[in-house]
């Protein structure tokens, strides 16, 4: 954490800031992948709890969250043949933001032959939160890319069902320096605008899913099946689509309750990954 200046005798002492910063390459060695290089400073760590023929990264916020005018960015390099699975310790939750938002910033990278699995817990919106988020990757055109990212709007066991709060979401995906995805979202007041039928039509959990490279428009009917078994189970709503282009495989998953939409999640990942969910997440 890094202090601002005080700006003159007798200013009043601005509020503190958090800025946030770790940043990994991964390298295979011989049959296991490792992080060859790692580095941290703010309240963000890098944890390897499991090294194997895929190595797991989880990064832990010390602070326990986010607040106004903080900032945390991201760097995951996967070099050639190496797979990884990147995850978070917890939900990340976002505060009230009293004047400036809170700016976050993911990049990725997977070279030749790579895997790299970017799948943080949920991010949870408190009433007043305001996030800039921006994502950002390179894939080459023979690695693979899965990402998951679910936002949770208000905590909802806490009665705050439909909060006043600001998400703005950014995406760039390029395979071999080429843009391949790209979408931005931008709800400035999310309680009222989810309401509307033809954005959220009442959910508050809300979860994309893609993935580049890979086999991955061979899964989609596997994956459309699992979403459908999900969205059939009893329980609240669930509303679930997936669709391939251009080599790509993408889902929308959206529910008024984070559990049934994480259900969808876990449901996906084994059938893309062929196992459960990282066990952080249990």
């Amino acid at each position: 954490m890094f202090n601002s200046p005080i700006h003159g005798e007798g200013a009043p002492n601005p509020r503190q800031r958090a800025f946030g910063h770790v940043r990994a390459t991964f390298a295979r060695a011989g049959a296991r992948t490792e992080a060859a290089r790692a580095y941290e400073t703010g309240g963000l760590r890098l944890r390897f709890p499991h090294s194997g023929p895929e190595c797991e990264c989880v990064i832990v916020n010390t602070g326990g969250g986010m607040a106004g005018g903080d900032r945390a960015k991201v760097e995951m390099s996967v070099q050639t043949d190496a797979r990884v699975m990147v995850t978070t310790q917890a939900a990340e939750k976002i505060y009230r933001a009293d004047g400036a938002p809170i700016l976050a910033n993911v990049n990725l990278a997977v070279a030749a032959g790579g895997s790299l699995v970017w799948a943080p817990q949920e991010t949870l919106l408190f009433e007043g939160a305001h996030l800039n988020r921006r994502l950002q990757a390179d894939v080459a055109p023979d690695a693979s890319l899965l990402i998951l990212e679910s936002v949770v709007f208000g905590r909802l066991a806490h009665g705050e069902t439909r909060i006043d709060a600001a998400f703005h979401d950014s995406w760039r995906i390029s395979r071999g320096g080429r843009l391949l995805f790209a979408e931005a979202l931008r709800l400035d007041d999310a309680g009222p605008q989810l309401d509307r039928r033809a954005i959220g039509a009442g959910a508050r959990a809300l979860a994309t899913l893609l993935w580049v490279g890979g086999p991955a428009p061979a899964k989609l009917d596997a994956l459309r099946a699992a979403l459908d078994e999900t969205m059939a189970a009893p329980g609240e709503r669930l509303e679930a689509g997936a669709s391939a282009f251009d080599g790509l495989l993408v889902a929308r998953l959206a529910s008024p309750a984070p559990h049934r939409l994480r259900a969808g999640i876990v449901a996906a990942m084994r059938v893309l990954r062929g196992r459960e969910a990282p066990r952080v997440w249990a």
